[in-house]
């Protein structure tokens, strides 16, 4: 996935609206959260606090980053089934005390 954006949203040429941060929000994946969350962070950057496109950008790049980091999880597990393992906590390494 590019991190280009589409001319027609550049800021330098346009008001940034909140459709423009929904248009790049779509339908996320883990697989792509934090290219998504640098495009909006590239789209918001200049606009002042408070404003609708900046207000919902910020909250997009959070929930973003918990995609990002934490995977999702899509319906209920079926009986007997474990979670994939990129949604299992990273297991924690005994110290090696035979140094």
């Amino acid at each position: 996935m590019s991190e280009a954006e589409h001319p027609a949203r550049d800021p330098a040429h346009h008001q940034v609206t909140v459709e423009d941060v929904r248009q790049l929000m779509g339908a996320s994946t883990p697989h792509f959260a934090l290219q998504i969350r640098n495009r909006i962070a590239h789209l918001i950057r200049d606009l002042p606090p408070g404003q609708p496109a900046r207000v919902e950008g910020e909250r997009e790049i959070a929930r973003l980053e918990r995609l990002a980091f934490a995977g999702e999880t899509r319906g209920l597990p079926g009986e007997g089934e474990r979670p994939l393992p990129s949604l299992l906590p990273e297991p924690q390494s005994e110290p090696d005390s035979a140094a």
